[in-house]
């Protein structure tokens, strides 16, 4: 059983490596992607010399507000001018703990104990090092090892997580595949919580207009609270006055059951898998996400696309899509004092 951080780097390393080269290589075109990184705080992707996303890998303890900040790697998103994120940073103010493409789990089962990598609790997530970064003419990609540590800072998972970015199919701007593979380095692990606090996550910019936030579904009548296994869910959502789009493109070979949190105004949304992850083994979990300015396109569009990530033999028909306006939350009730 491997329990130090050295071994697991090296043991990750060997087994994946193959597969992150194989992944950044795929069919090039004629777009000009570059990454530009910035040490120890942020890496930059760039297409035609615009930011399109910038990972966030910075971990600094040397104060509580610096720690809060960076306890955790994510994915900003930009506009397409390249000037802004339009997805959140540790400054938001409606559930900070909330950052741009993200993932973490409420509930991390290991050896008894409960650990929340999901708000943060007693441990970080922290970047070790880049184990792999390309840029070319058609696409980039890079793979960050993370481990998701304990209250002592020993990893309770060890993540490689791929990014891999290229040019959307038209019209959106952006394609993204996100890829975590999650190794247990000291023990069976199991990964749970619920669809609000645990998985896969997209979260838009704190000015996003509460208001304006759809969601969109490929199937009839959908129940986000109650439906499994959505093959992809939208978002479209207006963040000063502009509006977005985004799809969440779930691959089949994921976990069964998973949920999807797609229904709060504030426009977070994704994919919550459970799984267990015996000692020594591996969980890997992929996602495709697809960025467009302006209004959701059209189903046809994200099914092809779907079927790409998917390595789908026939083409899939297009499915009749459901749009459904985020939730308007309850109003807090009034809390009843005894008086005299």
């Amino acid at each position: 059983m491997l329990r130090t951080p050295i071994l697991c780097a090296a043991i990750i390393s060997a087994v994946f490596m193959t597969t992150a080269a194989v992944r950044a290589e795929d069919t090039p075109d004629e777009s000009g992607f570059s990454l530009k990184d910035t040490a120890g705080e942020h890496l930059d992707v760039l297409l035609d010399g615009k930011v399109v996303a910038r990972y966030m890998y910075a971990h600094d303890t040397s104060t509580p507000a610096r720690q809060q900040e960076t306890y955790k790697p994510y994915l900003h998103v930009f506009d397409a001018e390249g000037k802004a994120p339009i997805t959140q940073g540790a400054s938001g103010k409606l559930f900070p703990h909330h950052r741009g493409i993200f993932i973490g789990f409420m509930k991390i089962g290991l050896n008894g104990k409960t650990y929340d990598r999901w708000h943060m609790k007693g441990g970080d997530i922290v970047h070790q090092k880049f184990l792999e970064k390309r840029a070319g003419p058609g696409q980039a990609s890079f793979t960050s090892l993370t481990h998701w540590e304990d209250e002592s800072g020993k990893p309770i998972i060890a993540e490689e997580r791929i990014l891999t970015f290229r040019q959307g199919p038209a019209p959106f701007r952006l394609l993204i595949d996100c890829t975590s593979k999650l190794y247990a380095p000291a023990g069976d692990v199991t990964l749970d919580g619920d669809p609000e606090h645990s998985g896969v996550q997209y979260r838009p910019a704190g000015e996003t207009d509460p208001k304006q936030t759809v969601y969109f579904f490929p199937v009839a009548n959908p129940d986000a609270h109650k439906d499994l296994d959505y093959p992809w869910v939208g978002e479209s959502y207006t963040l000063v006055g502009k509006r977005y789009s985004v799809v969440d493109i779930n691959h089949p070979e994921n976990p069964k059951g998973t949920r999807y949190s797609a229904y709060r105004d504030y426009g977070r949304f994704g994919a919550f898998p459970k799984a267990s992850i015996p000692a020594g083994e591996s969980l890997i979990l992929r996602y495709r996400f697809l960025i467009a300015d302006g209004e959701m396109p059209s189903a046809e569009v994200i099914q092809k696309s779907a079927d790409q990530f998917t390595s789908a033999r026939m083409p899939s028909e297009t499915p009749k899509v459901t749009s459904k306006p985020a939730e308007v939350p309850k109003p807090a009730e009034p809390k009843v004092t005894n008086a005299k």
